[in-house]
């Protein structure tokens, strides 16, 4: 098995489980489904260049910007952003599993998985 395919296991089985903790929070499914692709707005930056597509792209789809909310979220104890954390994530997880992993700044289809 290529590491790629263990790759996209590993983040297949991490996004089942995003969802079945979503689903025992009794969060609305179809909110999940609804919220899933707002992350892929962070793909605009490509209409400046490559570079800024990059760095605004792997912001959006890195999980350093979740984490830290979930930070937050132990201090606040808001719902709605434990909702956006575990969305977020998931999306991360189905981009890996799709293949679509973080980009660097040559192209838009050279990601840190493979090339599209």
């Amino acid at each position: 098995m290529k590491i790629s395919q263990v790759v996209r296991i590993e983040n297949g089985i991490a996004l089942a489980i995003s969802f079945y903790i979503y689903t025992l929070l009794d969060f609305p499914i179809w909110l999940f489904f609804v919220l899933l692709f707002i992350p892929d707005i962070s793909m605009i930056g490509y209409a400046i260049n490559n570079k800024i597509g990059a760095n605004v792209y792997n912001l959006g789809h890195s999980f350093v910007l979740p984490l830290l909310l979930a930070i937050g979220y132990f201090f606040l104890l808001n719902d709605y952003l434990l909702l956006i954390i575990i969305i977020w994530i998931a999306h991360i997880f189905m981009d890996r599993l799709l293949g679509f992993g973080l980009k660097y700044q040559a192209s838009f289809n050279d990601t840190h998985i493979h090339r599209l």
